[in-house]
């Protein structure tokens, strides 16, 4: 297994991004019939936010530490980080998809002329950012499972993995502004 993901990183990476972002766009585009998912209750709905919120927060910690970590040269911890990491992108993702599949997006409720200058750019870099991480982020977990570690700094996963923390970093942080635009400032 491990030598089919490590002759395969580009194939495979190309494949898990081609079925995330179809389901992410099947969702955020209503695609997926309501129906079709069970719905919780509109308190575990409307809760969904600011977990998410919280588990940007975590997630912007556990990332800036898990890179700190590998700039020391604690590969354990920065492994460990980068995984939690990706857990917690994971949850938020689903967690997300969950909620707008049945409640669609969130409206901005402030004035227009934030909604204009403010609120869409953060929320255009934040999804252009999200988006062009995903393909980055499973390019560097491949590379990261399919090789033993004391090969890792001969493959591109050094190089491609700061581009990926770096902007990985920018949209859960820009995610956290949208947050409070959408629930905490209108």
């Amino acid at each position: 297994m491990e030598s089919t993901v490590r002759n395969n990183v580009p194939a495979l990476t190309a494949l898990l991004t081609v079925v995330s972002l179809a389901l992410v766009f099947a969702a955020v585009l209503g695609i997926v019939p309501k129906g079709s998912i069970p719905r919780a209750p509109d308190s575990v709905l409307g809760a969904i936010p600011h977990v998410n919120a919280v588990i940007s927060i975590v997630a912007v910690a556990v990332i800036g530490t898990a890179w700190r970590d590998i700039r020391r040269g604690n590969v354990a911890r920065h492994r460990a980080g980068m995984l939690t990491g990706v857990v917690l992108f994971v949850a938020f993702l689903g967690l997300y998809l969950y909620r707008v599949s049945l409640e669609g997006p969130t409206s901005f409720a402030g004035p227009e002329t934030i909604y204009q200058f403010v609120y869409l750019p953060v929320l255009a870099i934040h999804m252009l950012l999200a988006i062009a991480c995903i393909p980055l982020l499973y390019y560097v977990l491949l590379l990261a499972i399919s090789h033993p570690i004391n090969e890792l700094s001969q493959t591109n996963h050094p190089r491609v993995g700061r581009i990926a923390a770096s902007l990985w970093l920018i949209s859960f942080s820009l995610g956290v502004v949208v947050y409070a635009l959408l629930y905490v400032v209108y």
